[in-house]
């Protein structure tokens, strides 16, 4: 079961299990550490990338005991009214930190649908294909860039407009 990697952990050059699991769908994963980042520019500075290729993982819920993922760009956010309409649901909601952290196994600002607790459904927007992203790795400081399409076809994500 996946769960936070600690820093130490993170600093011995070790693969998170998040960056195995990816590799395990057949991705070419390359992992990035560098440490804690407090904002979107941080993260992106960092990484040496734009804040448009930074790929949010959220978790978000559908019904009782009923979660998924949705990949948005980080310079973005979830247009509801959209996912809602795809989803074909009149309500959706994002769980607290704790709940998050017991449907996937990782914590806020480390989720990534690699390795999660379980395999929920994933929603990509649109706007990510075309091109290599950086995500969450399971563990703060630890980012996985990824191919965007090879990705999407190793999660079977729904591809939409849904920023």
């Amino acid at each position: 079961m996946p769960d936070d990697t600690s820093l130490s952990d993170v600093a011995s050059g070790q693969d998170p299990p998040a960056a195995l699991a990816a590799r395990a769908l057949g991705l070419d994963v390359r992992v990035t550490r560098h440490g804690l980042v407090r904002s979107l520019a941080e993260a992106a500075a960092a990484r040496g990338i734009e804040p448009r290729d930074i790929v949010k993982t959220m978790v978000v819920r559908r019904g009782p005991d009923d979660y998924l993922f949705v990949l948005v760009p980080g310079d973005a956010v979830i247009a509801w009214p959209k996912l809602r309409a795809l989803l074909d649901v009149s309500r959706l909601s994002m769980p607290d930190a704790d709940t998050a952290r017991e449907v996937t196994g990782y914590g806020r600002g480390t989720i990534t649908p690699f390795g999660a607790r379980a395999a929920l459904p994933v929603i990509a927007d649109a706007s990510i294909t075309g091109r290599r992203v950086s995500m969450g790795g399971g563990a703060h400081g630890v980012a996985l860039s990824v191919d965007a399409d090879a990705m999407i076809r190793a999660l079977g994500a729904t591809v939409a407009d849904i920023i």
